[in-house]
């Protein structure tokens, strides 16, 4: 049921609940289909025992943007494929930065006596700030973390792309010449930032892969998998402890493991990454880029510029 549900399900990268967009009775039903069959509540049991909760209506601004469901049906479409053929899959998005420091953290650990940290989260009282990006590979389960000291650019989102590959995935998928990138739509990720295109065109170039990239919704970022299957590992693994070196953030994500088998490298990026780099428009009419048939402003493949 875990699997079925795996397209659909939204987490929280807090506190670690999940909700999914199907009913228990849609479940069900669908559950049939496999000739398994069981009640909505025996599938209500069982999501409680995934983690999943019930959620009330929350306001929210603006409308559902009306391309949402297509892209849930696209994306869906474009896992099954790689994953038919073995192709690497990755979800990506940048963490809540954090500073460097004797801040408070959230969240709360077994201890005698309180932990003293800060009152005011002053950026002049830190050693800096950490600009978290990860990379979670869906297939394998295990994700890398690169911990920026500068900003989170375009640059150095697709450099820790680059970084994964070189690390972990070339060798776990050596037969490979094509890569899914799952994101969502604002930030270093933006679908219509051209800093982000320039740069998976110079990784395309550098490594021979044609990437391929589908963007969640706008508004529904939190059905990205890094958000619930990484990101919400690490908090509750450093929950409550004060951040107070960069030593100590990527101890805390190195260690980091849950029961379905999840491991997690990190490392330290030291370079510089301005803000404000843009590529020019005879650079950007240079990317070979291929937009999709469906909804093609979150959906594009970018080949290397060598391959015919």
């Amino acid at each position: 049921m875990e699997r079925l549900l795996e397209p659909d399900t939204a987490g929280d990268p807090l506190s670690g609940l999940k909700w999914t967009r199907r009913t228990t009775a849609k479940i069900a039903a669908q559950l049939l289909r496999l000739r398994i069959r069981v009640s909505a509540r025996t599938v209500a049991r069982l999501l409680r025992r995934l983690r999943f909760s019930l959620r009330v209506n929350r306001k929210k601004i603006g409308p559902r943007h009306p391309l949402r469901e297509e892209q849930f049906a696209q994306i869906n479409k474009l896992r099954r494929r790689f994953c038919r053929h073995g192709n690497p899959m990755i979800s990506v998005d940048a963490k809540k930065r954090e500073l460097v420091g004797n801040f408070k953290n959230a969240g709360a650990k077994w201890e005698r006596t309180p932990t003293a940290v800060n009152d005011h989260d002053f950026r002049s009282q830190a050693e800096g700030v950490a600009i978290l990006y990860g990379i979670f590979d869906l297939q394998a389960n295990r994700g890398l973390m690169c911990v920026g000291v500068s900003h989170e650019t375009s640059a150095f989102a697709v450099s820790s792309i680059s970084s994964w590959w070189l690390r972990e995935g070339r060798q776990r998928y050596p037969n490979s010449t094509k890569l899914l990138i799952l994101a969502d739509t604002g930030g270093s990720n933006s679908a219509t930032r051209g800093a982000r295109k320039d740069e998976l065109q110079r990784l395309c170039d550098r490594t021979g892969l044609t990437v391929t990239v589908a963007h969640y919704p706008t508004g529904a970022s939190k059905y990205n998998p890094i958000e619930r299957r990484l990101f919400s590992a690490i908090s509750g693994n450093w929950a409550g402890e004060p951040l107070r070196s960069y030593e100590k953030i990527l101890k805390f994500i190195r260690t980091t493991t849950t029961s379905t088998g999840l491991k997690v490298r990190a490392f330290l990026d030291r370079r510089r990454y301005p803000l404000g780099v843009k590529p020019s428009a005879a650079r950007l009419r240079e990317i070979r880029i291929t937009r999709h048939k469906k909804v093609p402003r979150w959906n594009y493949t970018i080949a290397p510029s060598n391959v015919k």
